[in-house]
């Protein structure tokens, strides 16, 4: 998968949400110039461009200028962000079980992110690996590994101490707060993200194990990966169509460069998917146009412009097609 195919599940991006009110900011602006559109976080299927994600936190890394702002995500996590891999990593029956779950589904949450496990004498050694982006990098490997910390103490309690904790990078401004948060040694410029802990730790019962719950949120992500990998160029194209779509220009051309392949391939790779490039635009286009048109704070020309169109007139007659009504009478009517 190439780095613009990447993407994160929208309620995983949630999370940044969170994090740039938690500055005293105003979040839509941020998702607005990065061409996020946040009536999606809760879509429960709903996926960002990773790229595009990374634009927002870069932007907000440059206004706030905080070396600590990946440990301050940590605070801000909720099982909801990782839809219902959250909710099965809090029924697991293990510290262990859980970490299982993660290495197996994180890709739902992030296909950027791999999470490895290796057993080391007395220690389960926890490697956190994730694709070049373009956020700082160690604004990345901190908050990934906060966050885990911070899952595994919603499990196992607050009292949960690893035995150590590596970062490749060099370290920051606030390498104090890292012995704070993590309570434990911590090394920097290493060859790999790690957090180790105890074996006799990840493999103590814990009181919150639900195992018919951890099942049936399994098997939610089971089917929802199967999904994803038989949708997995339609995805694709979704992504670069609303991606595109603000710049008036989506064409097969520009969608097929976006996802890194020719005009033949997409048009041959769609016709096995039973679909085409026009049939998925326009249904882009049309459920966007019907999130938006509840917005009463988005005039009707604006709705046109981040559809696409050229003309107002031009997005008045595909509605119409679409709903029975124009765009005007169908938000008085709603």
């Amino acid at each position: 998968m190439t780095k613009k195919d990447q993407t994160i599940l929208a309620s995983a991006a949630g999370l940044m949400w969170n994090v740039i009110e938690s500055y005293g900011l105003d979040p839509e602006p941020y998702f607005r110039k990065a061409h996020i559109d946040p009536r999606l976080i809760n879509d429960p299927q709903a996926r960002f461009s990773l790229t595009l994600i990374d634009r927002a936190y870069r932007e907000l890394y440059e206004t706030v200028n905080d070396p600590c702002m990946g440990l301050k995500v940590a605070s801000l996590w909720h099982p909801s962000n990782l839809a219902s891999l959250g909710y099965a990593w809090l029924a697991s029956s293990t510290l262990y079980t859980a970490l299982n779950r993660l290495s197996r589904y994180v890709r739902i949450i992030n296909d950027a992110i791999a999470v490895g496990l290796e057993e080391q004498g007395d220690n389960l050694v926890i490697t956190i690996t994730s694709d070049d982006r373009e956020m700082p990098a160690y604004y990345q490997e901190d908050s990934s590994s906060a966050i885990l910390m911070s899952m595994c103490r919603a499990n196992y309690g607050v009292e949960l101490n690893p035995v150590s904790v590596s970062f490749k990078h060099p370290g920051s401004a606030c390498s104090g707060e890292y012995y704070s948060f993590f309570r434990c040694p911590v090394e920097f410029g290493a060859e790999f993200n790690q957090i180790v802990l105890p074996l006799d730790v990840v493999n103590k019962p814990l009181t919150s194990s639900n195992p018919q719950l951890a099942q049936i949120n399994d098997q939610v992500m089971i089917n929802y990966l199967a999904r994803l990998d038989k949708e997995d160029i339609v995805q694709q194209v979704k992504a670069a169509i609303i991606d595109q779509l603000p710049s008036g220009n989506v064409t097969e051309d520009t969608v097929a460069e976006a996802i890194f392949i020719s005009k033949r391939s997409l048009q041959r790779k769609l016709n096995e998917k039973g679909t085409t490039f026009k049939t998925i635009l326009t249904e882009v286009r049309q459920d966007l146009a019907l999130k938006y048109i509840h917005d009463r704070k988005l005039t009707l020309t604006e709705i046109s412009f981040m559809l696409g169109f050229s003309e107002m007139c031009s997005f008045s007659r595909a509605f119409k097609l679409w709903t029975g009504e124009s765009p005007k009478e169908f938000r008085r009517l709603d």
